[in-house]
């Protein structure tokens, strides 16, 4: 994601990560793994060579505030509060005497001790002092540099909590934001009955499929199969839900989480500095640009974690310098590296302030004896000062440009600076889902609104009859094209442009869409783009969202214009951090799904 991500996340665009300013994947780590990181060898700050304290200081960092007259807490008085919900950063929300204050590492429905160590006219900030009475869910965060790094923000709460928490989060942004209405259910019961329709749903295919084999004809089994998942749906379809249930309001399901949610992230962009002995690595502090020097991130895969080892101690071994945001002096600016879940292929990319690289042959043949398994090494020259990550050079050291991976059947080419979600265990997750609300028989034309390197595209391809995607991005255009070609899948077309300017043309030419896919960034559909779904009334509309506030906004746009949501799924793409990604379908008013 933020991180991902989508700390937020990169949306399907091949730039994305050229957009952001900071690596910012978190340290973490299983208990029971051989493997545990040394406290003593992590959690080292270090400045960037040359800079003083004040240099490298969070901008922005609040001064001290004025005091305010009437409030009923004052700067630095302590307080004991109940800690009644969570805000989408994560920090605990109590109330004194009805003045708000957010609490950072406190979880709901704890009783805690703090300091107040800002206040504002309508809320404050607290620092938490004591637990006086714990959530059931709180746990130990297993990251020894938790409370340094900015990258996870709710380790120390359970996974089954954060699984339920991110639901509530797209609740309360849906009817807060979006003013919909929402059915009552509460969790517990909700995942019940999911449990309960999924049982009775592969139940009955079963049964189907038997028939299918008495007749020799499975194809409708199959069929049943793909669209299986939303059971809801399913009832209605089957005439087992009646009108009045369907219309009780939108059905938001359990948070699909993952079994195993630890090294889920196939990418790695690690700023480089210097510290005595050589290069350091790792992430940034909160709200810094001091670089937390680590050996182990426990939501990396493992390999990742080796291969950026490697390249640090190698590079220090042959005196590569570290590039210093003060003087823009030094050479090696991230250490960025690509791991392929399925084929297991690995990209390193060296981000460098220049296109001359010291001991180039030295270098690069250590790196390949030391990490066999890395199938291709590229750099990217970035020489502007500046936070974005890569520059506009790139270039092969050494193997191919790039990496092949699948999610699902579908296979795609990585290359250094296209954009590839970076957990394929939940992408598989989201893109089936959209797959399933798509409700596609194979006949079908379907419209993917930010398509960036095709990859839910492609999904929607294998059970349409035409796909189109469209992208502003040229060179994502150019890696979806050649993602088609590689899967030989001859159904789909891309486009480059804005939506909002391409659609209406596709129109114009009698491209009528049965339904429209929209995936976009964390700002949301541009409002023209709303407008021109409106203008094209197609049965359904599929909106895959990483940020449940701006999704709230523009349902209700969709809804305002003859659309109902019927129901959303929140899906975990980062677990440990505040973010969640969310799948939503919308049919016409008057369309009986």
């Amino acid at each position: 994601m933020s991180n991902t991500n989508r700390s937020g996340r990169g949306k399907n665009r091949r730039n994305s990560a050229a957009s952001q300013g900071q690596g910012n994947a978190s340290a973490s780590r299983q208990p029971s793994q051989s493997s545990r990181p040394s406290t003593r060898q992590q959690g080292k700050e270090v400045r960037p060579q040359g800079a003083s304290l004040s240099a490298v200081r969070p901008k922005g960092r609040a001064r001290e505030s004025a005091s305010i007259e009437g409030l009923p807490v004052s700067k630095n008085e302590e307080t004991v509060i109940d800690i009644i919900g969570m805000n989408h950063d994560g920090e605990g929300v109590g109330r004194a005497n009805g003045y708000t204050l957010f609490v950072q590492g406190a979880l709901p429905g704890e009783t805690v001790r703090v300091r107040v160590m800002k206040t504002k006219k309508q809320y404050g900030y607290a620092k938490l002092l004591e637990i006086v009475k714990a959530s059931p869910d709180r746990v130990s965060a297993p990251c020894p540099i938790y409370d340094q790094c900015g990258g996870c923000q709710i380790q120390h709460m359970s996974y089954a909590g954060q699984l339920a928490w991110k639901r509530q989060l797209v609740v309360d942004n849906l009817q807060r934001i979006g003013k919909l209405n929402v059915m009552v259910e509460d969790a517990e019961t909700l995942a019940s009955n999911e449990q309960d329709d999924k049982e009775g749903a592969e139940q009955r295919v079963q049964d189907d499929a038997t028939v299918g084999d008495a007749n020799q004809t499975t194809g409708p089994a199959t069929s049943e199969v793909q669209m299986i998942g939303s059971n809801r749906i399913r009832l209605r379809l089957e005439g087992v839900m009646s009108e009045e249930d369907a219309e009780q309001g939108i059905r938001v399901l359990p948070t699909m989480g993952m079994d195993e949610p630890w090294r889920y992230r196939n990418k790695a962009q690690v700023p480089i500095g210097a510290a005595e002995g050589g290069l350091v690595g790792g992430f940034y502090a909160k709200g810094s640009h001091r670089i937390i020097d680590m050996e182990s991130c426990l939501i990396q895969h493992e390999h990742n974690d080796e291969v950026v080892a490697k390249v640090k101690e190698i590079g220090s071994h042959f005196g590569i310098s570290a590039y210093n945001e003060e003087t823009g002096r030094g050479l090696l600016r991230h250490v960025v590296v690509k791991k392929a879940f399925r084929t297991g292929e690995m990209m390193l990319v060296l981000v460098t302030n220049g296109r001359d690289i010291p001991y180039k042959d030295e270098w690069i043949g250590s790196i390949r004896e030391a990490i066999p398994h890395v199938a291709s090494i590229c750099q990217n020259v970035n020489k502007k000062q500046t936070n974005v990550i890569f520059g506009d050079e790139t270039r092969v050291l050494w193997g191919r440009d790039v990496i092949y991976d699948y999610i699902g059947d579908v296979q795609f080419a990585i290359s250094a600076r296209s954009f590839y979600q970076v957990n394929p265990v939940q992408t598989e997750v989201l893109y089936g889902k959209t797959v399933e609300y798509a409700g596609l028989s194979g006949k079908e034309t379907v419209i993917d609104a930010y398509c960036g390197i095709g990859t839910i595209s492609l999904f929607l391809a294998q059970h349409a009859d035409q796909v189109y995607g469209v992208e502003i991005v040229p060179e994502a255009i150019e890696d979806a094209r050649s993602n088609a070609l590689l899967n030989e899948m001859k159904n789909v077309k891309f486009e480059v442009g804005a939506s909002e300017d391409v659609i209406p043309r596709w129109k114009e030419q009698g491209i009528e869409a049965d339904v429209i896919v929209v995936d976009p960034p964390r700002k949301g559909c541009d409002p023209r783009l709303l407008e021109t779904i409106l203008e094209m009334k197609p049965e359904r509309v599929v909106y895959v969202s990483c940020n449940p506030s701006t999704l709230a906004r523009d349902l209700r746009v969709l809804e305002d214009g003859g659309y109902r949501t019927v129901e959303v799924t929140p899906v975990d793409m980062f677990p440990h951090t505040v973010h969640v990604e969310s799948v939503a379908m919308l049919v016409r008013d008057n369309y009986r799904y």
